[in-house]
């Protein structure tokens, strides 16, 4: 598995908490990265984006239910394990989050989503870059 997420051109597994096995799901269940147009809609396809709950004069952001549920299995597990990496951008993050006063939930959404835009971007830069290779598609 580890070779053919290579000879995607992908380097996803060079971010922490992403594997051969992760890498694989993230590029098997998106196909091309360059469908979605921005990586706000990435995360709404994964079902990262977070959608807003208002009742009263008070408005709170849950994760929404919609959206690819096994892309969003994904990122929660990499989520879980960047937040479990003490040296990991990621548990930075979070930690960051707790500070300003979130939630645990709501720290792990906002990685979440994060972490969607990191995935987006990457997967772009792979398909640029196994566009610019010399016989590819042959």
């Amino acid at each position: 598995m580890q070779s053919l997420v290579e000879a995607s051109s992908s380097t996803l597994m060079d971010t922490p908490g992403i594997g051969p096995v992760m890498a694989a799901r993230l590029i098997g269940r998106t196909g091309r990265a360059h469908r979605f147009s921005t990586s706000a809609a990435f995360a709404n396809y994964t079902g990262a984006a977070p959608v807003e709950i208002a009742s009263a004069d008070k408005a709170r952001h849950r994760l929404s239910r919609s959206g690819d549920r096994q892309l969003n299995s994904v990122l929660h597990t990499i989520a879980v394990v960047q937040i479990r990496m003490p040296k990991s951008p990621g548990h930075a993050y979070y930690q960051r989050k707790l500070s300003e006063g979130k939630t645990p939930k709501e720290a792990k959404r906002c990685l979440k989503r994060r972490l969607a835009d990191h995935v987006w971007r990457v997967m772009i830069a792979g398909e640029r870059k196994a566009k610019s290779l010399p016989n590819h598609g042959a």
